[in-house]
């Protein structure tokens, strides 16, 4: 029952606030008819994104986890004629899934697709930084490197968040050893007691379920 009305208070939110134009339906559609994971952020997770990145003057994103692109579309719509977003993708098929949906919407010239581990093209990335938000949504296991390459490419300023922080309430579970919640317990931590940055937390309820997002600021 909960789900159900937390799904009704999303679509009611989003009729009110999120006009989905063409190029975002059209992205979800291709990402469900290809049969990727049901895992893009929500149209108003989306929103917020493009507002986050709007509300900063942010011209350069680094996005960790592509998918099919819903959210680099938001992302780089954010962005100024010359802006530039580079988001990196494990799977090739969806890197290519993603490329359409980003043609489709008039974005290729700001955006930049690299496929394969981030672990390894994340070490590329050192002529194109700093950057000034970076979005970090992919295997929550590799988070804590993430955050490391983040904080490497970041400026005083720069916004790093991440995604998926809550899992349904599991975060609190030190004895789970799925080894995407013990990323997220070491990147919470990590995060956290790094004197290079302000952040916090919060929970989140709607049609992805229960989930939070974490955000800090570097210094």
């Amino acid at each position: 029952m909960d789900q159900q009305r937390w799904a009704a208070v999303d679509n009611y939110l989003i009729q009110q606030l999120v006009p989905q134009d063409e190029a975002l339906l059209a992205a979800l559609d291709a990402n469900k008819n290809a049969g990727l994971p049901p895992i893009d952020v929500a149209p108003n997770q989306g929103k917020l994104l493009y507002l986050f990145a709007k509300m900063i003057g942010a011209r350069r994103i680094l996005e960790i986890g592509t998918l099919g692109g819903y959210s680099t579309i938001w992302l780089a719509r954010a962005l100024p004629d010359d802006g530039k977003v580079i988001t990196l993708e494990y799977q090739p098929r969806h890197a290519e899934i993603a490329s359409h949906n980003i043609r489709r919407a008039g974005l290729e010239s700001k955006v930049t697709i690299l496929v394969g581990a981030a672990r390894d093209t994340l070490p590329t990335l050192e002529g194109s930084a700093p950057f000034d938000m970076i979005f970090i949504d992919a295997d929550k296991q590799n988070n804590p490197i993430y955050l490391e390459w983040a904080l490497k490419y970041s400026r005083s300023g720069t916004v790093i968040i991440g995604d998926n922080v809550v899992r349904s309430g599991k975060i609190t579970d030190a004895e789970d050893a799925d080894p995407n919640l013990q990323g997220l317990r070491e990147f919470l931590s990590l995060v956290g007691n790094d004197d290079r940055l302000e952040a916090t937390a919060v929970q989140t309820v709607g049609a992805k379920g229960w989930d939070g997002l974490a955000m800090a600021r570097v210094k």
